[in-house]
């Protein structure tokens, strides 16, 4: 197809509130370099780290410019958002096989190359470079995954950062089938992906979270479900649980220590609960256990993800639908937590 020479989409123009995000009409239709590819955009997932790098939360100094990104680079504005991204490959750089062109892909969201150069640490794609809330996106042609699936491009869209996000916690904590796997925050979109992936591994699922979401939780494969507040070790138990995937932290944060086995594991990728906890050390290393902070995806974890998807060994959860142009809404509903899964944006 011949491409226009602007598009439509929402960048954001500073860090701060809602009022930060701006529809705009004139943005130039990116270009592919020599290995890049140009999609056609048309569905993309709302998630928190959108919102987080809008209002700087991962600034830890009072500059929060400085280092207010999901790698700590500062960001650069204005800067079109959005991580969760399905498409068709419209055009192709001079280095890419023409026969891309018309593929169905999925973007992987951790960016380790881009504008022809490997980036360390990696970018996140709709952070360090511009993302998937416009008609057009550029990337690297190693992070167009072709997807073979009878899913809508909406269903696919809620896959990529919430599903590789899980899977790469399942992968770094080297989940096993017939362990036991205790998921916090269940109900969002990596909570639910994780319930999903842990069970696609053969292990045993145990999901916290609201009292209304529960039979959702089960539906989804889990095996048993506790309210947000629980009293973990009455209810499990010390030392029955082999890994722990938590995106909440928060103030009962300790408690999922206490129910780790000794040798057991810990991966967070969230702190909707907060980020600050009280950590005893002896804890730690008394039990031997192992953390694993989990943001770079391991090169595997994309991969297989679009396997399992291929497979149907997952399914897509859709909370809610939203047309681009109305983005501030869809961040309000995703604020609200009134849903479970995805909120995605329908790109015309």
């Amino acid at each position: 197809m011949t491409l226009p020479d602007l598009m439509s989409g929402i960048v954001l123009t500073g860090h701060g509130g809602p009022e930060t995000l701006e529809m705009r009409h004139d943005l130039p239709v990116p270009s592919p370099g020599p290995r890049d590819v140009i999609i056609r955009v048309t569905a993309a997932g709302v998630n928190n780290t959108d919102i987080n790098t809008r209002t700087a939360w991962y600034s830890k100094g009072d500059a929060q410019d400085a280092d207010a990104s999901w790698s700590g680079k500062p960001l650069e504005f204005p800067r079109v958002q959005g991580a969760d991204v399905c498409g068709e490959i419209v055009s192709v750089g001079t280095e890419v096989a023409p026969h891309r062109i018309g593929e169905r892909v999925l973007i992987e969201p951790c960016i380790r190359v881009a504008d022809g150069m490997t980036q360390n640490p990696p970018w996140y794609f709709g952070s360090e470079c511009d993302g998937g809330f416009a008609q057009f996106t550029r990337v690297d042609t190693r992070h167009a995954f072709t997807v073979k699936s009878e899913l809508t491009d909406i269903e696919l869209a809620s896959f990529p950062c919430s599903y590789s996000t899980a899977e790469n916690m399942l992968t770094r904590a080297n989940l096993k089938p017939r362990e036991t796997v205790l998921v916090t925050g269940a109900s969002g979109g990596v909570g639910s992906a994780a319930v999903q992936l842990a069970r696609a591994r053969g292990a045993k699922v145990i999901a916290i979270t609201s009292s209304a979401k529960m039979d959702t939780l089960l539906d989804l494969g889990a095996d048993r479900t506790l309210p947000r507040d629980a009293d973990l070790v009455s209810e499990l138990g010390r030392g029955s649980i082999d890994v722990v995937v938590d995106l909440v932290a928060g103030s009962n944060w300790p408690s999922l220590l206490d129910v780790l086995r000794p040798g057991g594991r810990y991966a967070v990728a969230g702190a909707i609960g907060g980020p600050m906890v009280e950590l005893d050390v002896r804890t730690l290393y008394l039990k031997d256990l192992s953390f694993f902070g989990c943001t770079i995806l391991e090169p595997e974890v994309f991969g297989n993800l679009i396997e399992r998807i291929e497979q149907s060994e997952i399914k897509p959860l859709v909370a809610e639908v939203f047309a681009l142009k109305d983005l501030h809404a869809a961040q309000i509903a995703f604020g609200d937590k009134a849903h479970t899964g995805k909120i995605v944006l329908k790109v015309d």
